[in-house]
């Protein structure tokens, strides 16, 4: 374990139906890495991974409700994909207004696979450039976004990534983006 983001608070927004690799990996990357990982969520309880869309795999307890929590006392966020997973996420008022927050105040946004459609109903890619799954490229272009074709991009405080095959870049752009962010000054 490194000490790269001790004292950081990092929320992962996830929900049923996240693509479990993109929920794990970058938890255990950022974990490893001193930070503390909050699982926020539209309920309370537990959330049901899968792979690849379809096959169930590990449920994963909620740490908070996302009309509970305040973008202000987290350092950075994470947006993993799976399809059901952003779709459900975009669909809510209190979840799209909590990721645009951490875009609104310049704070560390990583998002990967589909989880750019909550980013996209947010209305924050207007102007940046990011990569997504690539059925994502259309909505991303319309939403004002240039997409491109790349394992991963890091654009002003935002790192996305394709899909799976390109974790192991995206969890070290992550960190790397989470670490050269301002920590927030309170606990």
């Amino acid at each position: 374990m490194t000490t790269q983001l001790q004292g950081r608070k990092i929320a992962v927004l996830a929900t049923d139906g996240v693509e479990q690799v993109e929920l794990t990996e970058p938890i255990k990357a950022v974990t490893e890495a001193g930070a503390e990982v909050v699982l926020v969520s539209l309920e309370t309880g537990t959330i049901q991974a899968y792979e690849n869309d379809v096959e169930p795999k590990d449920s994963f307890d909620v740490d908070a409700v996302v009309g509970d929590v305040d973008a202000a006392d987290f350092d950075g966020l994470i947006l993993p994909g799976g399809t059901t997973n952003p779709d459900a996420l975009r669909m809510d008022e209190g979840a799209v207004a909590f990721a645009k927050a951490f875009v609104d105040a310049g704070k560390p946004v990583g998002v990967i696979c589909h989880g750019p459609w909550t980013l996209v109903t947010a209305d924050v890619v207007r102007g940046r450039t990011i990569t997504s799954w690539p059925s994502l490229r259309t909505d991303l272009e319309n939403a004002g976004a240039t997409w491109v074709d790349q394992e991963v991009v890091v654009d002003g405080s935002i790192v996305s990534s394709r899909n799976p095959d390109d974790i192991p870049a995206f969890c070290a752009a992550v960190v790397e983006q989470f670490a050269g962010a301002t920590a927030r000054t309170s606990a």
